[in-house]
């Protein structure tokens, strides 16, 4: 059976939400993201003709469009859209995948002798936009590498479909920048090797691809051909993720404890990023040598940012532990989560934070969650 796989995606989600909620910014050059030394979280398409792109710091933003205007943004009213949109596809469609706040894989496999999936898909796109008022675009292909690359091509509140038989021909011009999985890094080492368009990465051999960037270059030689055969994840919530740490010998060292709670923040907030959750609870549980539990929470902005959860994690304990007896357990919870494509708050945080964080996961990733941490998490 032939796939018929769907990519949607909300076009300038961040603006088009701040535009849905004052109409007087439609039409103009808008930048969300949060202070002179912060990043571009979402821009309007007016000031991505001056060359303004997302994670651009605000002050090179601005020099390159002086007239736009910098909206902190509200990432709470964004989730709660996001959450709308959501609910409004998952009902009309049998399998859909939530890859980000404002991204959607849908599998219509087998749907096309009964409605019509490229029709079916436009009546989706168009309840989105109906409930919501948000616009949408999408791409109807064989598979996500295609169907993706297709939304992009086709924005702003596009509408492709890329049939079986149009897929190379399709791929074959578009540069391999276009590509999901090719960052800057591999860009620039296939464009030294003359390696620029789709068509001459689909012509090179996997094993050479292999030899120059890794495991991935088979992976990426099948996407340059056009085959994906990743499936569309059932999307489902997830309420929280925890940990908890019991003592081989009760103890009352304060610091010891801390440094604990430390070395649990960085491996949840990992996990948060990795996984794509922003968390708006924390929750710190203490269990004492008497057995006796206690447990308190706050209510935070959402957030994935260790330094930031990390300050209310310690908050919490220190309001917590005021009976001075031994301590068996310490536990971390992180709740209320919900999706977000965000390894930080952009609004608030500089681009030197995100770099770093970026920089971090991205070692965890290749040498181990272990392989980097925060000094005060090693100390026992």
């Amino acid at each position: 059976m032939n796939r018929s796989i769907v990519h949607m995606d909300l076009d300038t989600f961040f603006v088009s939400c701040e535009r849905k909620k004052n109409s007087e910014l439609v039409g103009r050059p808008i930048i969300i993201g949060g202070g002179d030394r912060g990043v571009v979280a979402s821009c309007s398409y007016e000031t991505r003709f001056f060359g303004v792109r997302s994670a651009m710091p605000i002050k090179m933003a601005l020099r390159l469009c002086p007239e736009a205007m910098v909206i902190k943004g509200d990432m709470d009213m964004y989730l709660n859209m996001s959450q709308l949109v959501t609910e409004v596809i998952r009902d009309k469609v049998p399998v859909m995948e939530k890859a980000s706040i404002d991204e959607f894989y849908l599998d219509l496999s087998g749907m096309d002798k009964f409605f019509g999936c490229y029709k079916w898909t436009q009546e989706v796109a168009q309840a989105v936009t109906d409930n919501t008022g948000l616009p949408i675009s999408f791409a109807l292909s064989t598979n996500k590498t295609v169907a993706k690359i297709g939304t992009g091509e086709s924005k702003p509140v596009g509408k492709l479909e890329v049939k079986e038989k149009d897929v190379q021909p399709f791929l074959n011009p578009l540069s391999i920048k276009k590509i999901p999985m090719v960052g800057n890094e591999t860009f620039q080492l296939l464009s030294r090797l003359g390696v620029r368009t789709i068509e001459m990465l689909s012509q090179t051999p996997p094993d050479v691809l292999q030899q120059l960037i890794g495991k991935n270059g088979t992976v990426l030689w099948k996407k340059a051909n056009g085959i994906d055969e990743t499936p569309v994840m059932q999307y489902s919530e997830r309420k929280s993720i925890s940990t908890e740490d019991t003592f081989s010998q009760d103890t009352i060292d304060v610091f010891a404890v801390r440094s604990i709670l430390s070395g649990m923040v960085e491996k949840l907030c990992y996990q948060l990023r990795e996984e794509k959750w922003l968390t708006s609870t924390v929750v710190v549980k203490i269990r004492y040598s008497n057995f006796d539990t206690e447990t308190k929470q706050c209510r935070i902005p959402h957030t994935s940012a260790d330094h930031t959860l990390l300050k209310y994690v310690l908050e919490l304990f220190n309001k917590l532990y005021t009976r001075r007896i031994r301590i068996r357990m310490v536990g971390v919870k992180f709740t209320n989560l919900v999706h977000g494509c965000h390894q930080m708050n952009l609004f608030e945080d500089t681009e030197e934070q995100i770099s770093l964080y970026q920089a971090m996961d991205k070692i965890k990733n290749r040498f181990g969650t272990t392989s980097v941490c925060r000094a005060s998490g090693l100390i026992r």
